[in-house]
């Protein structure tokens, strides 16, 4: 199964965006099912405040669990996450539209009524996998990208 076909799976079994897009890259981050799950488990829809968009936020975590700092020594690793970073802001807002929940939902998604909307007009279900969708695949274009130039 693809990373794609993964996050869209967790994603389809009501996993939050942020959790789909994680766990579909557990094993390269050094994590389990269930450590990446938990992880993103308060990510989803903007942070439940609309925010960065949490499939977005889910990939930022991969990209920081493979190229970011841990040595405070380490200054090459703190340009290169903070580039990564910056790739995959860009490239989700170009492949979405924008990086912002509510802006992509076009609603106030930490209302109750802005998620009413969002069930009423089938958004978490068919508007937010091709959110997933994209990250995964701006996502993978970075990897490849990064592991191709060290």
């Amino acid at each position: 199964m693809t990373h794609k076909e993964k996050a869209l799976d967790y994603f389809d079994r009501k996993f939050h965006c942020s959790q789909a897009v994680l766990a579909a890259f557990a094993p390269e981050c050094g994590l389990t099912e269930e450590q990446a799950l938990k992880l993103g488990a308060c990510f989803g829809s903007g942070m439940r405040k609309g925010e960065v968009c949490g499939a977005c936020t889910g990939a930022l975590m991969v990209l920081g669990a493979l190229y970011g700092q841990y040595d405070k020594a380490d200054l090459e690793s703190r340009i290169r996450a903070n580039e990564v970073n910056e790739k995959m802001m860009e490239g989700f807002a170009k492949a979405s539209g924008s990086y912002m929940c509510n802006e992509l939902l076009k609603c106030d998604v930490s209302t109750p009524e802005g998620r009413q909307y969002c069930y009423d007009n089938n958004l978490f279900t068919e508007f937010c996998p091709q959110m997933v969708a994209n990250a995964v695949d701006v996502l993978e274009q970075i990897i490849l990208e990064t592991d191709s130039s060290d």
